[in-house]
């Protein structure tokens, strides 16, 4: 008998536990030491469980080393001061620029729908909101994502593998402001968080190539920004970024021929999500917190590990985000550049022009130029006209600009553009597009993107002669950066007439000297007038 229960005395029961019961929450290993008690006819003696009650307490209850942790840890402990002079300027403009498109989507057919949506679902809540006045937190979100996302004008992240909008995360810190009074620096703080998240997730786990929408990321980056915001815990934190990384999984054809509106509005249910679950951790609610290391979870499904030392961030990818000087998809920003040069130096008679070759990289002709995501020469709507190129350069050439005008269905429709984008050609450098590691190597413009953007474009003229321009960048890239001045000058003829000379100057003002406000309820005001 004494052979048989050995192993229950001292360090010989702390061998068993650990080898059980190492991986079980608090609730659980109590409920299984005493289910272990009770059922298994082994005797009981009271220092077994004082040695097991003394366990408990020097056990952490979770394994800190988790991604899950990190990035909760990363997010609570960041402080302003950590940003640097530089990264803040450039969040500023990126927030006025993502205004600028929240006052003109205000009236644009999707967002019509969402509010219609939400009359019928019932409005009034804590959150002050453009149209219907006031809703909850997680619709407040919902709606101030669509209004950034919709017009498809805003920042961009470029990673050699996928992509994101990081202005996809200011719908959730804009509601999440209202939570608690929140001033400039606490914004930009959280502001700065969600945009590195963002940014370093699309680097470290490029889903897109896995035909998962960059929108996921979102569970994140979102997360993390409002976790500072809510007031959340580590624990909570943690659990936040497992409850919606687990839950949202949208995929690519939301970008793909044909393109809906959709395309415009799944960042906004992401943002309504996010809130939704960050409210729920802050109750208590736990998750799955092995997301990225444990069974069935993103390392096992996606087969890309995330291995990050987030103690070691230092916002350095804050830099390398991007703003558009076309309303038009990201990857074909160069090109339309290009062509607009094109128009600088030349005297194109569109009627005239036989063939026009747009060469660019590979990502660029997967996703705009009729490779992997479809037919892109098929445009009747703004979904579809924004994310061809075909269509952008042809409407370019003969409009001289791609601004929201250039995406009306009326535009759109006529017969001049629909006949000038079948002439449209689009092409990679080196005409091999698999495997994806050789053409990188072999394709100088692949090559070279995600730190260069290389277009060019070639127009053919009827009687032979041939016009061409070539850039690397474009105005609004992190190597071409856009001055106060031009993010001004974009907005303002987003906002049109919805705002006064004067009150748009003030709107600017607030923007320009954020990191001095002690609130954000001007901004509030303004987007809700």
């Amino acid at each position: 008998m004494a052979g048989r229960y050995a192993f229950c005395h001292g360090n010989g029961f702390m061998m068993l536990y650990q080898h059980v019961f190492q991986k079980i929450d608090l609730f659980n290993r109590i409920h299984c030491f005493r289910a272990f008690k009770e059922h298994v006819p082994i005797p009981y003696h009271p220092c077994w469980h004082r040695t097991f009650i003394h366990f408990l307490k020097t056990t952490p209850l979770m394994d800190k080393r988790y991604q899950t942790f990190q990035v909760a840890d990363y997010a609570l402990q960041a402080r302003y001061e950590q940003i640097g002079d530089a990264n803040t300027d450039q969040l500023k403009k990126h927030l006025l620029d993502a205004v600028g498109s929240m006052f003109f989507a205000i009236d644009k057919p999707p967002l019509q729908k969402l509010f219609a949506q939400l009359e019928v679902l019932g409005v009034g809540g804590p959150c002050k909101v453009p149209v219907v006045g006031s809703l909850p937190y997680d619709r407040a979100a919902q709606v101030y994502t669509a209004l950034v996302r919709y017009p498809d004008f805003m920042d961009n992240y470029l990673g050699k593998e996928s992509t994101c909008h990081p202005s996809d995360n200011l719908g959730p810190l804009l509601a999440a402001a209202q939570f608690r009074p929140t001033g400039g620096r606490d914004f930009l703080t959280a502001m700065a968080v969600a945009y590195e998240i963002a940014c370093r997730l699309t680097e470290e786990i490029p889903v897109m190539t896995e035909g998962i929408d960059h929108t996921l990321l979102l569970s994140y980056s979102m997360v993390g920004g409002m976790s500072r915001m809510f007031g959340l815990t580590l624990d909570q934190a943690a659990n936040a970024l497992a409850i919606c990384g687990c839950s949202i999984a949208p995929l690519a054809v939301s970008r793909a021929s044909y393109t809906s509106e959709w395309k415009g509005m799944a960042s906004s249910m992401d943002a309504l999500d996010c809130v939704n679950n960050v409210l729920l951790a802050r109750e208590g609610m736990t998750g799955p917190i092995a997301l990225f290391e444990g069974p069935k979870g993103f390392k096992e499904v996606f087969h890309m590990n995330l291995d990050y030392e987030w103690s070691k961030d230092k916002f350095e990818l804050l830099h390398r985000c991007i703003l558009k000087s076309y309303n038009a998809e990201v990857h074909t920003q160069s090109a339309i550049y290009a062509t607009l040069n094109l128009l600088k130096e030349h005297e194109i008679a569109t009627a005239d022009i036989l063939k026009v070759n747009v060469t660019t990289f590979l990502t660029a002709y997967h996703i705009v130029g009729s490779g992997e995501y479809g037919d892109r020469k098929i445009v009747k709507t703004k979904e579809q006209a924004d994310h061809s190129l075909h269509y952008l350069i042809a409407v370019a050439l003969l409009d001289g600009q791609v601004y929201p005008e250039q995406l009306t269905p009326e535009r759109i429709h006529r017969e001049d553009v629909q006949t000038l984008l079948q002439k449209v050609e689009v092409n990679t450098h080196f005409p091999l597009h698999k495997p994806v590691m050789l053409a990188g190597v072999l394709d100088k413009y692949t090559q070279r993107y995600p730190d260069k953007v290389m277009a060019k474009v070639e127009v053919i003229m009827k009687e032979g002669h041939i016009f061409s321009y070539e850039t690397e960048d474009y105005p609004g890239f992190f190597t071409q950066p856009l001055s106060w001045e031009q993010v001004e000058d974009k907005c303002r003829r987003l906002i049109g007439q919805r705002l006064t000379t004067e009150e748009m100057k003030a709107l600017f003002t607030f923007i320009r000297t954020l990191e001095e406000q002690p609130s954000m309820e001007p901004l509030l005001a303004y987007l809700c007038r």
